[in-house]
């Protein structure tokens, strides 16, 4: 079974408990007028909104500053030292099987998910040697973590018994938007400090998740890390292996996507930076861009953290001024650092094509591109080389970016040493510093998919949502999500979506989970002063 499906082409996937929102009814297209929308920002969030749109007849107009489409997840033309022509992005990226929105707008193009391949593990690697991997592990929950514990040598039921019972019942009925209330002001580090998660496996499992925020678990919300651990490993039967794209970026996804729209009559104009947006007395908007002004019905902002503060900051009349201050205060996760190597002889076959690695200096993974990637490949079988690249995730903003960039291929020859005998035929670093950060205390900042104006929409990974996903699927969801708020307005039926169950798995665990949060909430009401409404030292 591959998964059931619906009118619209909506799939879930293995997992029978995952759940389903229907779109609200409505005309399959639009009757009459034909109404317009701006979607500003062609990465994912803006490429499944004007999916959506332009699928039931709106005109639609993606505006993308970059000249190419897939946000974070894109790439672009280089030319090596030897003339290749190759194509560079920000790195690699997991598709899990749990991103049931972001493969259904990918099946537009690729019904079948064929220009995906799964890859046969996600191990994890730590500098004292400890190995973990989830190739074996069971799949479906509560089987999933005793099937970790069982297997992983940094986890065993010693660990198991010396951890906090109470302080770990949150992560068993992780519903949203309640388990912002229970740990949003606390972070990932000091939870896992509480639950006492032993510390091996605290940094093969746990900060593998949340430094996939590009965040320091002391600086990110451990609602955050709760959801993640929800979503890939006690809430979902789809397990923590993961398929990644068979070609480049923009080979394997955008481009295939890019027809697809402009086949349904949308105007995709990448290379075209919006400067301003202007509320028109009609409810529409004004877009001003360094080519042109154009006028638009509605308007999705589908913009990374400091493009939407920017874009918010020159638009003075967008929104009010309470959502116009929560924008200001978004921040951007710390920097971090892509590293890709040609290098004129292969890495030992053995070597995994992900390798996921903690103490390692900054290094958090290790990809051999040739074992997935056809471009990679070509390259590696003509030369007789390989294709690596490194990440390091969040970095020390104060950070020398040489000191950094030649750590991480010391770090490289320290995992794979066959690699330092090894000449660098070519290089890239791509440093960045504009993914989102979700701070302790954060979560009621960060912008709805809804605004002030009923005509004016966000998306992205940025945005909070009362649904279980993150990450890429968070794009994609609040994406479709943007695109069915103004279809409801115009009566069409919009994108049914699916996400991974919203509550846990078993009724005896969520009873305890219950219990366990009622127990502190009492314990904080009995404290000196909790009925007061000015508390002591305010």
């Amino acid at each position: 079974m591959t998964g059931a499906r619906n009118p619209d082409g909506a799939r879930r996937g293995r997992d029978r408990r995952a759940r389903m929102l229907p779109a609200a009814p409505g005309t399959r297209r639009v009757d009459g007028a034909r109404p317009t929308t701006a979607v500003i920002g062609g990465g994912i969030a803006g490429l499944a909104a004007a999916t959506a749109l332009a699928e039931r007849g709106v005109g639609v107009t993606l505006y993308e500053s970059r000249p190419y489409l897939g946000g974070r997840v894109g790439g672009w033309p280089t030319t090596l030292r030897d003339r290749t022509p190759v194509t560079m992005s920000r790195g690699f990226h997991a598709f899990f099987r749990q991103y049931y929105n972001l493969r259904g707008l990918l099946r537009r193009t690729d019904p079948g998910l064929r220009r995906l391949t799964g890859l046969p593990d996600y191990p994890l690697l730590h500098a004292g040697g400890l190995r973990d991997s989830f190739r074996h592990v069971p799949r479906t929950p509560p089987w999933s973590a005793l099937g970790f514990v069982a297997l992983s040598p940094s986890f065993g039921l010693r660990d198991l018994g010396a951890m906090d019972p109470v302080a770990a019942l949150p992560l068993l009925d992780v519903r949203v938007p309640g388990i912002y209330g229970q740990l949003d002001r606390t972070s990932a580090h000091d939870f896992l400090h509480a639950v006492r998660f032993p510390e091996k496996a605290r940094h093969l499992a746990f900060e593998v998740f949340s430094r996939s925020f590009f965040a320091d678990p002391r600086q990110l919300s451990a609602a955050e890390m709760a959801l993640m651990f929800h979503i890939y490993f006690l809430g979902s039967a789809e397990g923590l292996l993961f398929d990644v794209p068979r070609a480049p970026f923009p080979a394997a996804l955008w481009h295939p996507l890019a027809r697809y729209l402009e086949g349904h009559g949308a105007e995709v104009r990448t290379g075209s930076a919006v400067e301003h947006l202007a509320p028109g007395r009609d409810g529409g908007f004004l877009v001003t861009t360094d080519r042109d002004d154009r006028y638009h019905d509605s308007a999705v902002l589908a913009l990374d953290s400091a493009g939407l503060r920017a874009l918010v900051a020159r638009s003075d009349r967008l929104g009010d001024a309470h959502w116009r201050e929560r924008i200001a205060r978004l921040r951007n996760a710390p920097p971090f650092l892509v590293t890709r190597l040609w290098l004129d002889r292969p890495v030992a076959p053995g070597r995994p094509g992900f390798l996921g690695t903690s103490g390692f200096a900054t290094l958090d993974n290790i990809s051999v591109l040739e074992r997935w990637e056809d471009e990679a490949a070509r390259w590696a079988a003509r030369t007789g080389g390989s294709v690596v690249e490194l990440h390091a995730y969040a970095v020390p903003p104060q950070a020398s970016r040489d000191v950094e960039e030649k750590r991480l291929i010391e770090q490289m020859h320290r995992v794979h040493p066959e690699t330092r005998a090894a000449t660098i035929v070519d290089v890239r670093h791509e440093w960045r510093e504009d993914c989102p950060l979700f701070p302790v205390g954060g979560y009621h900042d960060r912008p709805t998919v809804r605004t002030p104006d009923p005509r004016l929409m966000v998306a992205g990974d940025l945005v909070r949502t009362d649904l279980p996903v993150a990450l890429m699927e968070r794009a994609a969801t609040t994406g479709f999500l943007a695109a069915n708020a103004l279809l409801e307005r115009w009566g069409v039926r919009g994108q049914t979506l699916w996400t991974v169950p919203d509550r846990g798995r078993s009724a005896v665990l969520r009873s305890l989970a219950g219990w366990a949060g009622n127990s502190a909430r009492h314990k904080r009401d009995l404290r000196p002063g909790a009925g007061s409404p000015h508390p002591a030292g305010e």
